[in-house]
């Protein structure tokens, strides 16, 4: 290529992607500048200095060291800590310099495990690498439960991770049923009028909050703040709370405790007082007003579509097209390869689960798929009800314990 030198004297730009290893390895792809042995160089993302120890080029399970790499290379770095996605430069500017992010999707199934063992540091070593080098992969807490809960893209993705867990460090894990992540949304407009109002001497707490919620349209998953207030009924300063209290609101809907996403919060007037107004107060108001308006403005569920590829011989396509269907698989195209039959389908991720035995059995052991997630739409009255069902089994065992 004209003009190109791979050790032109630019700022250094790299990408990494964090793996899994024996090692704490990375790898990087230098788009701008040169890298050498020994450099220490900025994480755009942190503002973290690391220096480089040691650097190599591989060739599958062979490692050449290196002491320069440039501009078009991929190396791999040792010692490392970072993310994947991350970007390393040495230029003294570096948030001018930093590569666009990693797109990276919401999960949309969840697993609830429990170390065997009562030694907890092979696992929590093994959630921090997992997090590292995989940005689809999650990691919490359940707060009401307790449960620790990996989440990820799909069963495979997760299982994954068990056998890891269990072949890599010793950690084998007792794990729960799966859980699709579905999304709480609305289908029309709700009106809310709440007065919080407690004085019964000494300090009490008084907020008044009205408007109405509705749902963005057009497919969208934002969620909306929009303040309309135009008196002094809420003094300005508690603006932010409420909008805090909205916040607050949409990460766990009242109908199956899912995230909530597509609303429009429109706050008209409310009411407010001299000495017993508060933030805590207005931002309480929000979220009991928010509620009671959420179930009176229909709502419904988003759940996870898949895009499903199926190659199977030719001979079974009539017994999996029948089995897909029954798992509300629609087919997008097929064609003909040799003697079999490959299907690209879109199936809702929460009638997915067993397929892969169903499959075997079907096609004796001679069919496979892949899946990826597509987006969320509108979940059937059905699914919708189920889910919201289970929650409320849920919660009555939460008070039971």
């Amino acid at each position: 290529m004209s003009g190109f030198t791979r050790y032109a004297p630019e700022s250094l730009v790299g990408y990494a992607k964090a793996t899994a290893s024996a090692f704490s390895l990375t790898y990087a792809q230098i788009k701008q500048g040169s890298i050498s042995k020994g450099d220490v160089l900025l994480n755009t993302r942190n503002d973290k200095k690391i220096k480089i120890p040691r650097l190599v080029r591989t060739n599958a399970e062979d490692m050449e060291d290196l002491k320069r790499a440039g501009a078009g290379e991929i190396c791999a770095l040792f010692g490392v800590d970072c993310a994947s996605g991350d970007t390393f430069t040495n230029a003294t500017q570096a948030s001018k310099l930093a590569m666009e992010s990693l797109h990276v999707p919401e999960p949309v199934i969840s697993l609830a495990v429990k170390p065997v063992k009562s030694d907890s540091g092979s696992f929590s070593k093994a959630i921090g690498r997992f997090t590292r080098e995989d940005p689809t992969f999650r990691f919490e807490v359940d707060q009401d439960t307790g449960d620790r809960v990996m989440s990820g893209m799909g069963e495979l993705h997760l299982e994954i991770y068990v056998e890891r867990m269990k072949r890599e460090y010793d950690c084998p894990v007792e794990t729960g049923k799966p859980r699709v992540n579905y999304k709480e949304n609305i289908l029309r407009k709700a009106r809310f009028e709440h007065l919080l109002k407690k004085q019964t001497g000494g300090s009490g707490q008084y907020a008044g909050v009205m408007g109405f919620i509705e749902p963005v349209g057009d497919g969208s998953r934002e969620n909306i703040f929009d303040n309309r207030c135009t008196g002094t009924n809420i003094p300005s300063q508690f603006y932010s709370a409420i909008e805090k209290g909205f916040q607050e609101g949409l990460k766990e809907g009242p109908l199956a405790g899912c995230a909530i996403e597509g609303v429009r919060f429109v706050l008209l007037d409310g009411k407010a007082h001299l000495v017993d107004s508060s933030e805590l107060a207005f931002k309480a108001a929000t979220k009991h007003a928010f509620k009671e308006a959420f179930l009176k403005a229909a709502p419904s569920l988003l759940e996870p579509i898949m895009n499903l590829q199926v190659q199977i011989p030719g001979e079974f396509q009539g017994q999996v097209i029948g089995a897909l269907s029954k798992r509300r698989g629609v087919v997008m195209n097929s064609t003909s390869i040799d003697e079999n039959i490959v299907m690209d389908m879109e199936v809702p991720l929460g009638d997915m689960f067993g397929f892969s035995t169903e499959l075997r059995s079907l096609t004796q052991g001679k069919g496979e798929f892949a899946m990826e997630y597509l987006e969320h739409r509108g979940a059937p009255r059905n699914t919708v009800a189920r889910v919201a069902e289970e929650h409320q089994q849920r919660k009555e065992e939460l008070k039971k314990n």
